[in-house]
């Protein structure tokens, strides 16, 4: 005869009911049954969990199966697993380097032909170039660019990146750039009249950059005709509107990521 006939096996070992186990996230409130004590967890210490109860009093206790009490019902508390660091991107869109410290510049430079420039490059590859040790000069102007470049004194270890305003077909700066001849030189532009063209019109809140006649200060024209005052107060307007890459012209981009990448390459 079979045993289930008789009912459940009165020697059989009852099956214990499995204790929940729950992540001990900081402000959740437990009981420990053996004291009494009831607070909510706030952080962990020697492999322990420190309570704290609503009058400010701390404890440690040991994370034991089914130690603690949640809404009296006994559960097993589980320390939260570590969460993955999240990858921090800087303005030019690269992986930022944590911990970062200055180091001595290298030989090698960018040079920009103004302030606002200069500004602009630090804004969105700042940290890029602090991570390589590159400084960025301005020229204020590019007439005497040969004369400049001869001056600094190239070599293979020490390398000059120029970027150029307005490098367009048949300009005055197209001519400046084709009488050089240095291998340890890149020369790299864009097409605006001025580098706060550079800067998308979405960016500055503006449908499209004004058409100034010729003639006219560029920047003196576009400052009259969006009401943005003086050209300092204009510049000011235009830089604080970007914050990353993705509020400047692809022709900007590639232009410094090329000089970024030239005079960084190792040399042997």
């Amino acid at each position: 005869m079979r045993s289930h006939d008789y009912g459940r096996d009165i020697l059989s070992t009852p099956k214990r009911k499995k204790v929940p186990e729950i992540t001990a996230e900081p402000g959740l409130v437990v009981e420990d049954p053996a004291s009494g004590f009831c607070g909510a967890v706030v952080k962990f210490e020697y492999g322990q969990v420190v309570l704290e109860d609503r009058h400010g009093r701390r404890r440690l206790f040991a994370l034991n199966p089914a130690g603690f009490l949640v809404d009296g019902k006994p559960v097993t508390l589980v320390k939260p697993m570590p969460k993955p660091q999240q990858t921090r991107i800087t303005a030019s869109g690269s992986v930022k380097v944590e911990g970062l410290r200055a180091q001595t510049a290298k030989a090698s430079r960018i040079w920009v032909e103004g302030k606002h420039d200069a500004e602009l490059v630090e804004r969105v590859w700042g940290h890029d170039l602090r991570v390589e040790g590159i400084v960025v000069e301005p020229l204020n102007g590019v007439d005497e660019l040969p004369q400049l470049i001869g001056e600094f004194g190239t070599a293979p270890h020490r390398r000059l990146g120029v970027l150029v305003d307005h490098l367009v077909a048949n300009s005055k700066e197209q001519r400046i750039v084709e009488k050089i001849r240095d291998d340890n030189v890149l020369v790299t532009g864009h097409p605006y009249v001025d580098i706060w063209q550079a800067v998308k019109p979405a960016a500055v809140r503006i449908k499209a950059w004004p058409q100034i006649p010729r003639g006219v200060d560029w920047k003196t024209g576009v400052c009259t005709q969006l009401g943005w005052g003086e050209t300092w107060e204009g510049w000011q307007r235009v830089l604080n509107s970007v914050s990353s890459y993705r509020d400047i012209e692809s022709d900007l981009l590639g232009a410094v990521e090329r000089l970024i990448d030239f005079v960084t390459v190792p040399q042997d």
